[in-house]
């Protein structure tokens, strides 16, 4: 599908509008670490000219209907400034990480401008070492993180190339139609609708064999959704009322050594970064002395739908699933085999189904009861779900430039909820794994702690599983019992 002038937005992307109050701004992004010398930011803002185009989103702002009549539409803006979008600035001297993290924590401190597109690129040099970096921030309602890692394909090349494009093609914005013009297009969504529920009944009629399995796991999921509402997760310091002002950290990794634990302790990726960010968590929590002995914390996990023809689509193809984050067991082998069994058994439940439900259903009636569209966002976003945001998705495993410097990290940017503190976003580059970690500032100052927190849990990990493959090597090819040993090799990084 192509981005086109007065697409509608869908009920999902729409939430995120809804929901975002009381400082909880629903902006997503990634911050990119380059090398080499920095480009000059009239050669970096003419690279981005040229290929704006190709993404006619990146020049579309909101247009809400009168009367709240459904969801909002995306229009030309005929008042479009590239300079408005893309920025530059100087780290102060030394030009170091510290000093970098502060500048994208007011980077996205912000809101967006709902006038103008949702978007924004910010180049920053001046660094100690000869690299540069860009923050990339927009908001969830135009991209999640998979549609975000096609932006970045789409800004970036697959080879070096230091010669910026001087070529801007010509674009003619088309007009947005007038107040009573917008109603009337409201109205014929609300026909539109009607056809299209008029449609599905037909086809209903024609297989109910069909439709009859598709409203099972439909109901199936929205039962299971709705127990789980009934079982709230943990009151936690994460769960607070947030400021305004963010803090951001990373984490980076090599790739082979999350492959190395996968398959060593016999689990998913997946599986091993949410047991380290559940051992992050647990020492994080252990320091403002809060008990998590049979603790689970829940993260939101989302979960693309996004298909092979979708890519290069901006918009959101998720649902989600809450993914336990069993922060009250102490020993990590023990907490990353508790994390595959729930994972597993969330992957067997109509849960993701539940919540594609509700979004589908809200898709139906976004015509005729935007009203919805709130009470259901609340929900879900709300504390009574999940502790924190826990996203994962993979990148190109090639490197990729930018005139001509190699992109050497990529790092997401989650979004903070209205009472989540937390955000951990996480992506695979080029053999690496990148953690973006966003939190409130007031409430989370400390952290760089949970950041070397993590790379403790993973080192953990890393030592568990070297053993495990030592012992399934062996002459009798029978694992022994690795906890002895694990212990010592602990130890051993303990006092490294």
């Amino acid at each position: 599908m192509a981005q086109r002038h007065m697409d509608r937005l869908t009920s999902f992307d729409t939430s995120f509008l809804t929901n975002e109050r009381s400082n909880g701004h629903m902006a997503i992004g990634a911050v990119l670490m380059c090398a080499g010398e920095p480009p000059s930011p009239d050669d970096f803002e003419a690279h981005i000219r040229s290929r704006v185009h190709l993404l006619p989103r990146l020049r579309q702002r909101l247009l809400f209907p009168p009367l709240g009549l459904g969801t909002p539409f995306w229009v030309d803006d005929p008042e479009f400034d590239l300079r408005n979008h893309v920025r530059h600035t100087t780290l102060p001297s030394p030009g170091d990480d510290a000093q970098f993290h502060e500048l994208v924590g007011e980077v996205l401190s912000p809101p967006l401008d709902r006038t103008r597109p949702l978007w924004q690129l910010v180049m920053v040099d001046g660094f100690a070492e000869d690299r540069f970096a860009v923050v990339y921030k927009t908001h969830h309602a135009m991209a999640d993180g998979f549609s975000a890692v096609d932006i970045g394909t789409l800004l970036f090349d697959p080879e070096p190339n230091p010669v910026p494009s001087r070529e801007e093609e010509q674009w003619t914005p088309q007009a947005s139609p007038s107040t009573a013009g917008l109603a009337v297009r409201a109205i014929a969504g609300i026909w539109g609708t009607a056809r299209r529920m008029a449609a599905w009944l037909a086809d209903a009629m024609r297989r109910p064999g069909r439709a009859r399995k598709r409203a099972a796991n439909g109901l199936a999921g929205l039962w299971e959704v709705t127990w789980a509402l009934t079982k709230p997760a943990p009151k936690v310091p994460l769960n607070v009322e947030i400021g305004p002002r963010r803090a951001f950290a990373w984490a980076d990794f090599t790739l082979a050594d999350f492959k190395l634990i996968k398959n060593g302790l016999g689990v998913t990726v997946n599986d091993v970064i949410l047991a380290a960010t559940a051992a992050a968590l647990r020492r994080w929590l252990a320091d403002r002395e809060v008990d998590t002995d049979g603790m689970e914390l829940k993260a939101l996990v989302p979960v693309s739908i996004r298909t092979v023809n979708e890519q290069g689509e901006l918009g959101n193809r998720l649902t989600a699933m809450r993914g336990p984050l069993p922060v009250g067991i102490a020993d990590p082998v023990e907490r990353l085999h508790a994390v595959h069994a729930g994972m597993d058994t969330l992957k067997d439940s109509k849960q993701p189904l539940g919540a594609e439900a509700i979004w589908g259903l809200n898709d139906w009636f976004r015509d005729f009861a935007p009203v919805l569209l709130g009470p259901t966002a609340a929900i879900n976003f709300s504390t009574r779900l999940f502790n924190l945001l826990v996203t994962n998705f993979p990148g190109p495993q090639i490197p990729f430039y930018l005139l001509g410097r190699e992109v050497e990290g990529v790092f997401p940017i989650g979004f903070l909820a209205r009472r989540h503190a937390l955000a951990i976003a996480i992506v695979s580059y080029n053999g690496k794994v990148g953690f973006g970690i966003l939190a409130d500032r007031d409430s989370m100052p400390d952290l760089e702690v949970l950041s070397g927190y993590l790379r403790e849990s993973v080192d953990e990990l890393l030592a568990a599983a070297r053993i495990a493959s030592a012992g399934k090597s062996s002459d009798d090819g029978v694992a022994a019992d690795i906890r002895p040993r694990f212990a010592r090799e602990r130890e051993r990084l303990s006092d490294a």
